[in-house]
């Protein structure tokens, strides 16, 4: 009965120490990994309450990965958290919403045909917008 109980308590303590580990983050990404999704791209989104437009700037200044993104209901907005785990470049920035801070999350993925997915996570999943990127074309 006592052998139970310390084995029992043993797995609930490791189970809750696991818990609270930090998970990692994926690494900035580099200019090569970004290089596909570099330029100016306009997603074209759907989200529970319609659709919405929004223009995402992603360049390279001194080695690092930048972006900037803006639609017709917010400023411009830069972007400096980019990462690419797989095969998808996910852009994290905050901006304020009422006073308040809201984290948001872009995510372009490749698709087939030459497509790109497009995604915006609005404060950790309460809120997303799903739908394609599309590269503007270069003015000469």
């Amino acid at each position: 009965m006592l052998r139970r109980l310390f084995a029992s308590t043993a797995f609930a303590t490791a189970l809750l120490a696991s818990s609270s580990l930090p998970t990692a983050q994926p690494a900035q990404a580099t200019p090569a990994d970004a290089a596909p999704f570099l330029g100016d791209w306009t997603l074209t989104l759907q989200g529970p309450n319609g659709p919405g437009a929004f223009d995402l700037s992603i360049k390279t200044d001194k080695e690092k990965v930048v972006a900037e993104i803006a639609n017709a209901n917010m400023p411009t907005q830069p972007i400096t958290d980019i990462a690419k785990p797989d095969k998808t470049l996910v852009l994290r920035y905050t901006f304020a919403y009422e006073g308040n801070p809201v984290d948001a999350a872009v995510s372009l993925t490749p698709g087939e045909e030459g497509k790109v997915n497009a995604q915006i996570d609005f404060a950790g999943g309460a809120y997303i917008m799903t739908g394609t990127a599309a590269k503007k074309e270069k003015k000469q």
